[in-house]
């Protein structure tokens, strides 16, 4: 590597004015040993930015004493070791430098090197950092750069020389390359170029240039129009050896994106994530080597700074313009990053002793400069304006440069184009431009611009090049997917079976339908999930049931129309990947197979951070089944009256109804961990619950492949009822008899104690039937025989049969409603002595209704007996998606619109009524738009909560991340408080703290923050109700 970029501390203090590091003896690069005794005084000649960021850069070093600026502005003037003094003529400069005792002059425009400026002072023994005047021709004549480098070999665009405007005109229109680029031969301050859209428009250049410049424009250069990305390169020389400095990108033209026309630039960042290491070799070697071996060659000799300007082409870098000193804006980003002093490079390269010199950059963060400039830069400057609010500038890691500015009775006022630059640095590019733009917006001035996009073209690059963050900290962890798949293999090796070809692994599985003994089959196919039963399995910590019932509720579909289970396929997605918990619902998805006798042969599992919470999970299953064409159900056109309904029992709740199951719990502070109160072999009703669902395909499937079945309903959402519907014909329809099977104990258990209505547990529940046969009731005995030989025949049985429709099904509900009660009997005036009143909370909501969601969630939750519950929702707004979440979960909602009313209180009153009326004891606010009046507060007080995504007190009311970012805070996160009277001024219940990334926006940090209000608002409602926090009356 051509240089190595290490850590750098005093720049901004020295910015600020505060140099007061002690006096010690200092290494010089080249080795020297400095007595602090002997401090050095500079003159820096110059008024820019440039100019200043020189002056910040040798106040670091320890050797200097005090530098001098001439003439300065308003940002060297009187800060720490910098001062300035008027302008000097060239005649007086020697004898001004003698009388001041100056050690070393620094150059900073071109103007005066080209006038020979460093000639004078080395005749006159004043060491003076900057090149001869013939060397300074390098940038003072485009003529003479462009010849030198045809001479010497140096890489550059086609070109052509001028001295008449019809003459270069004639050529642009004949040019067999893009003749769009105008250039000056002379010195023009930055505006001597001109990049045309059109050919056209280049000749209409050719002529404003030659008018408007003068002298300088009396010869032009017309040149090839390069295409690629603009970078900078800069080094130190003392005319025998380079040290390269790390390459920085300007941006030139005015507006952003690159539009406007050509200005002295608008803003710079370093270093640049163009080049790489390799890059910068071939530019030292084709560019530097050449570029000072060949001046030397000519009597030349270059000391100072070389800045190249190169256009990274297709062919390479090829050179865009020489220049003979330090760039602006480059310089107020690129010196911030040299751990070296300054000030002893200069005098290694004055004294011929650079080869010596310990050149050192740091690599720990970017620098970004936006020029703040007048709104009629670049055709002219703005004077005596008052530049007010640079106190809202002063900021962590911004450094303000100033350039066009001046001191005028005690105040900062403008003097020029391009006024102040503001430089912000950080670890992170974007992260750096950013604090420079908003820092950028903050210096205020009459009619003040800057562009907004200084510094983004590299920040792609720079993410791919040392982009920080994986895909494994995102939460998707790819090695522990590859050994889940490792797993799965050695699992689904028994579930193997005739026509499925390769194995588990690859994109996709291959079946071959000749091996499997189907001679004219139809394809069946079934895709369906466990639904909240997951949620069950999750809190029990009991997995592998799970994937039984994904199985069983694909499979026994298929098997509805006759089908033979073939292949499954599943699908796991999860919030963080547990491979153990991962492994054991596959392994009961290999024993789901088994059972279903079909091939486990592929599936997905998917890593979802942010779209799932932690390691819950949630799974899908596709099942693939044959069944000939003949024996295909149900048969519908052979179905008659008298045909038998054989019912086969169910193991329990299979995997329908568990939101229902779920909240009757929650309501009765039942916990998953409780011995069952109904009689059965399970140790606690979560283990009760998980009981895997029925498969029914070894004892039925060989009676449909004996023509034995006319139809079959799997008793899934809907119930037995619903269910049945679905594969009688409309001219027939099923009568049950509800007491030919004894409902389980389980089911009375759930009606009881949740009080539910006989007909919800119809369409709810299986109620102990989970396959029904439809058979022609000649073949009905034997079909029964054959199924209680397999099954026992308590677990199959005839519950009805198919008559014509009566339209009067009141005899079958009485028989059910009588089966019920026999099944609730057991359970009826049983109460638990640990049951205890939890308080009743509305959610007022306003959108979404994530916040209402989590909440919904945590209080539903069995195993924690939460104190609350949510029990109504009210919304202002109709049709927002939160009001679906309570519908979804099963909760009470209204809309009390508040545009509906004359008033506030109007409003709030009948909000009020409403909340008595639903016996509400808590109200969470969960994104209600709304600021309430004291009268609705002080009738809620120590019932009101809000949650607020900041840390309060700081950053209150809206638009609260803008606030955060704009403050540049470290830290944010959520606060849940009491309400009052005051906005977001009640007494804190609880917060949460995230960090601030340095890469966050407004969006990122609201998601979050949202990912902490979940967690937090939960807990802050349990502490609320469970009166362990209470509000001071």
């Amino acid at each position: 590597s051509l240089f190595t970029w290490k850590t750098c501390f005093p720049w901004r203090l020295i910015a600020q004015g505060n140099d007061e590091r002690k006096g010690v003896d200092c290494v010089s690069s080249s080795g020297t040993v400095v007595a602090m005794g002997s401090q050095r005084k500079v003159l820096v000649i110059g008024s820019g930015g440039r100019e200043h960021a020189i002056g910040l850069g040798l106040a670091q070093s320890k050797v200097v004493s005090h530098v001098f600026v001439s003439p300065g502005n308003a940002g060297t003037e009187g800060r720490g070791k910098l001062s300035n003094v008027p302008q000097i003529a060239d005649d007086d400069l020697v004898t001004w430098c003698r009388e001041h005792a100056i050690d070393l002059v620094v150059v900073g425009p071109e103007l005066p090197l080209s006038r020979g400026i460093s000639d004078v002072l080395g005749r006159n023994g004043v060491n003076c950092f900057g090149p001869s005047r013939l060397a300074a021709e390098i940038e003072s004549s485009k003529y003479f750069a462009k010849s030198f480098m045809d001479r010497h070999g140096i890489p550059t665009a086609r070109w052509l020389a001028f001295t008449t405007a019809e003459d270069a005109k004639q050529f642009i229109r004949s040019a067999d390359f893009d003749a769009r680029v105008i250039k000056a031969d002379g010195l023009a301050g930055g505006k001597g170029v001109v990049v045309a859209p059109t050919r056209q428009q280049a000749e209409k250049a050719v002529d404003e240039v030659m008018e408007s410049l003068g002298d300088a424009a009396a010869q032009i250069i017309v040149e090839d129009l390069l295409e690629g990305d603009e970078v900078s390169v800069l080094c130190f020389t003392d005319g025998k050896t380079i040290r390269l400095m790390p390459p920085s990108q300007d941006h030139k033209r005015l507006l952003d994106n690159d539009e406007g026309p050509n200005t002295g630039g608008m803003g710079a960042y370093c270093p640049s994530t163009l080049l790489s290491s390799e890059d910068l070799d071939e530019i030292l070697l084709k560019v530097f080597v050449p570029a000072i071996k060949g001046l030397s060659k000519e009597g030349r000799p270059y000391i100072g700074v070389l800045y190249a300007g190169l256009m990274l082409t297709r062919e390479g870098p090829k050179v865009l313009e020489f220049n003979c000193r330090f760039g602006d804006p480059e310089t107020q980003v690129i010196l911030p990053l040299l751990e070296s002093d300054l000030y002893l490079i200069m005098q290694d390269c004055v004294s011929g002793k650079l080869s010596e010199s310990d050149v050192r950059w740091r690599s720990d963060r970017y620098y970004v400069g936006t020029v703040v400039a007048s709104d009629s830069y670049p055709k002219s400057g703005s004077k005596g304006q008052t530049i007010g609010a640079l106190d809202h500038v002063d900021m962590p890691d911004v450094t303000i440069i100033h350039a066009g500015t001046k001191l005028e009775d005690g105040k900062v006022v403008t003097n020029g184009g391009r006024v102040l630059t503001i430089v912000a640095d950080s670890p992170d590019l974007a992260a750096a431009c950013r604090l420079s733009r908003l820092a950028a917006s903050r210096s205020w001035f009459e009619g003040h611009h800057f562009r907004k996009d200084i510094g983004s073209k590299g920040i792609s690059r720079h993410r791919l090049s040392s982009g920080r963050i994986t895909y494994e900290s995102s939460g998707v962890n790819i090695a522990a997917g590859d050994r889940l798949v490792e797993d799965i293999k050695v699992i689904t090796g028994k579930t193997e079976m005739a026509g499925v070809v390769g194995g588990i692994g690859g994109f996709a599985s291959i079946f071959d339908p000749s091996l499997s003994g189907f001679k004219d089959p139809l394809i069946v196919t079934s895709t369906d999930g466990v639904g909240t039963k997951l949620l069950v399995a999750q809190e029990m910590g009991t997995h592998d049931s799970v994937g039984v019932d994904l199985v069983a509720m694909c499979a026994n579909d298929v098997l509805t129309h006759g089908a033979q289970p073939l292949l499954f396929l599943d699908y796991l997605a999860t919030g963080k990947l547990d491979r153990s918990v991962a492994r054991d619902v596959i392994l009961g998805v290999k024993r789901g197979c088994q059972e279903a006798q079909c091939a486990l042969v592929g599936g997905e599992t998917a890593e979802l951070p942010g779209m799932m919470m932690g390691s819950s999970y949630d799974v899908g299953g596709f099942v693939v089944g044959l069944v000939e064409r003949t024996l295909a159900l149900p048969n519908l056109e052979v179905m008659q009256e008298g045909d038998v309904l054989i019912g086969l029992s169910s193991s329990g709740i299979h995997s329908n109804g568990f939101s229902l199951v779920r909240k009757i719990l929650t309501l009765n502070n039942w916990k998953l961990t409780d011995s069952p109160p109904f009689p059965g072999p399970h140790k606690t009703i979560g283990e009760a619950l998980l009981t895997p669902t029925e498969i029914y395909v070894k004892p039925v499937l060989p009676l449909m492949k004996e023509g034995l079945v006319k139809g079959a309903a799997h008793i899934t959402g809907g119930g037995i009822v619903g269910n049945l519907k679905r594969v009688v014909p409309r001219n027939l329809e099923a009568k049950l008899d509800y007491t030919k099977w004894d409902i389980p104990a389980l089911f009375g258990w759930l009606a009881t104690e949740g009080g539910v209505d006989w007909r919800e547990m119809l369409k709810t529940f299986n109620l102990g039937i989970g396959f029904i046969l439809i058979v022609d009731k000649v073949k009905a005995e034997t079909v029964l025989r054959r199924l209680q030989a397999s099954l026992g025949s308590a677990n199959c049985m005839a519950i009805g049969h198919l008559v014509l429709p009566s339209g009067q099904p009141e005899n079958d509900w009485k028989l059910l409603k009588e089966s019920l009660w026999q099944s609730m009997r057991p359970f009826v005036g049983v109460q638990r002595p640990s049951v205890f009143q939890r308080k009743r909370c509305a959610v007022l909501i306003s959108g979404t209704g994530t916040n209402l969601r989590s909440l919904i969630k945590a209080t539903m939750e069995t195993q924690s007996a939460p104190s609350a519950e949510v029990v109504f929702v009210v919304s202002n707004v109709p049709g927002v998606m939160g009001l679906q979440v309570a519908r979804d979960a099963g909760i009470p909602h209204e809309v009390v619109n508040h545009k509906d009313y004359s008033s506030r209180e109007d409003f709030e009153r009948c909000l009020h009524d409403r909340l008595l009326a639903n016996r509400v004891d808590i109200i969470c606010l969960a994104g209600f738009m709304r600021i309430l009046t004291h009268w609705f507060v002080n009738n809620w007080k120590g019932r009101l909560i809000n949650i607020h995504p900041s840390l309060l007190p700081s950053f209150k009311g809206l638009h609260t991340h803008r606030q955060v970012l704009k403050s540049g805070a470290k830290f944010t996160g959520s606060t849940v408080h009491f309400v009052v009277d005051e906005l977001d001024s009640g007494e804190i219940i609880s917060q949460a703290v995230i960090e601030v990334l340095e890469d966050d926006n407004e969006d990122t940090l609201q998601e979050r923050v949202k990912l902490v209000e979940h967690e937090l608002y939960p807990k802050a409602l349990e502490a609320v109700a469970s009166g362990k926090i209470t509000l001071k009356l």
